[in-house]
């Protein structure tokens, strides 16, 4: 939520299997927006945005990594692994070995294993061919 002078903005990122659809937005809008004028949840103006992620959408949770398996990724490390801090490339997998979290990626026939935990937060992003 964030609140200029005049109105209140309320902002809903919608997510689900098999993406989202400007019908799902409009019917969570309309459904919420009753919900908040019928029940006076919001007191004064407010402003209801309800809208998907988009392709560039950050992967945060072990499930998007394994949602997003064989997508075009962008990941940006927090330490340079073999010279490189930021990889292009295929999503292979998301794997556990000997008790870490791995990501693998597929950057012109090379994989790259690289560990969950020196991911930069924010910087993972996922453009869906």
């Amino acid at each position: 939520m964030h609140q200029n002078a005049y109105t209140m903005i309320i902002r809903l990122f919608l997510d689900k299997e098999n993406g989202v659809t400007l019908a799902d937005c409009a019917n969570i809008s309309n459904q919420l927006g009753d919900i908040f004028d019928i029940r006076e949840v919001i007191k004064g103006a407010y402003t209801l945005e309800v809208s998907s992620p988009g392709i560039d959408r950050p992967l945060s949770r072990d499930q998007d990594f394994v949602k997003y398996k064989n997508s075009k990724v962008n990941i940006k490390t927090s330490v340079k692994i073999g010279g490189i801090k930021n990889f292009h490339g295929i999503l292979l997998d998301y794997i556990e070995d000997a008790g870490q979290k791995l990501v693998l990626i597929d950057i012109s026939g090379k994989i790259h294993r690289i560990p969950n935990k020196i991911l930069q937060s924010k910087s993972r992003r996922c453009g869906i061919n």
